[in-house]
């Protein structure tokens, strides 16, 4: 079956690794298809309303317009061209670009919702994590306003074809493993992660927290995670056979340590060498922007791939 990915490219190098780590996912994702997508530059009503009123500024006008096409067809063919060198058939590789109407985020996003994309590939862009997160960025800006498309954000240089799925049994990890399971149907090779941190109290309430939470209540919530995340996995493995996934593909593995999720599950991305890692965009605990593990994995993830399904 097909499979389409929007890849948003600009001159930078954030786009660029964006779009590696795009071609390197073909040797992955069985069947996948692109479309590399460039944001002109916004022209603004100022000069529109006066190019409506003289003939010389419409002229000027113009030819702006034709120069900002033409370097987005440069910058394209360009990234077609390296795609090409990295292997990727050229008939599965189109590329568009359009002016900028609203803002560069909602213009991808709605760019890649009208065509139906199965994910959004963007670089992680800004002068530091914490404030690419917080200071309104593009990568920033899509991955908040995504509510139907998977979004894959890229930090640097993801090395490995590994893939690690973070579940914690809510419904945006069960979208999370469709998302995967379509996307690598037909991978007969492939081998896959399914990873869990158990749950403690304060993860469903914060009340008192400042106290310790009994131990008898620590054994009630360990139970019920435990019940829950069982019936997950089988679910999921399920889900993974009924796309043709056999048992020995699959790995399920639970870790029981305390502290900061997200920081625990990077750990073990990284002690695993996972170069993609993904995750559900709000989880139990569900937050009005992401939920807190997806915001630290987020804020926090060095040379991986994050594949964040709303």
């Amino acid at each position: 079956m097909k499979k389409k990915i929007l890849v948003s490219v600009d001159d930078s190098q954030h786009s660029t690794n964006a779009l590696r780590y795009a071609a390197r996912a073909s040797a992955f994702v069985p069947n996948l298809h692109y479309a590399l997508f460039h944001v002109q530059p916004m022209i603004s009503l100022f000069l529109q309303d006066e190019a409506q009123k003289s003939m010389k500024t419409k002229i000027e006008l113009e030819k702006l317009l034709k120069k900002n096409d033409e370097s987005a067809h440069r910058l394209l063919q360009n990234f077609k061209n390296e795609m090409v060198r990295m292997g990727i058939s050229e008939d599965r590789i189109e590329i568009a670009t359009g002016l900028r109407k609203v803002g560069l985020a909602k213009d991808i996003l709605e760019y890649s919702q009208d065509n139906q994309y199965d994910a959004i590939v963007i670089g992680r862009r800004g002068l530091t994590r914490v404030q690419e997160m917080f200071a309104g960025s593009a990568s920033a800006n899509i991955i908040e306003h995504s509510q139907v498309i998977p979004v894959w954000l890229v930090d640097g240089n993801p090395a490995g074809n590994e893939l690690m799925v973070a579940v914690d049994g809510s419904e945006a990890s069960l979208r999370a493993i469709d998302h995967v399971s379509f996307l690598l149907s037909g991978n007969t090779d492939i081998r896959l992660t399914l990873m869990h941190v158990t749950s403690r109290a304060r993860d469903y309430c914060e009340i008192n927290f400042d106290e310790t939470p009994s131990d008898e209540l620590e054994e009630i919530v360990a139970r019920g995670d435990k019940a829950c995340i069982e019936r997950f996995y089988a679910q999921a493995l399920q889900k993974f056979k009924n796309s043709g996934f056999s048992e020995d593909q699959l790995e399920t593995a639970t870790i029981n340590k305390t502290g900061n999720t997200g920081r625990i599950i990077l750990e073990a991305a990284e002690k695993g060498n996972y170069g993609t890692l993904v995750i559900g965009r709000k989880g139990v605990d569900k937050a009005f922007f992401m939920g807190s593990v997806s915001r630290t994995i987020i804020s926090r993830v060095s040379d991986r791939a994050v594949w964040l399904v709303p």
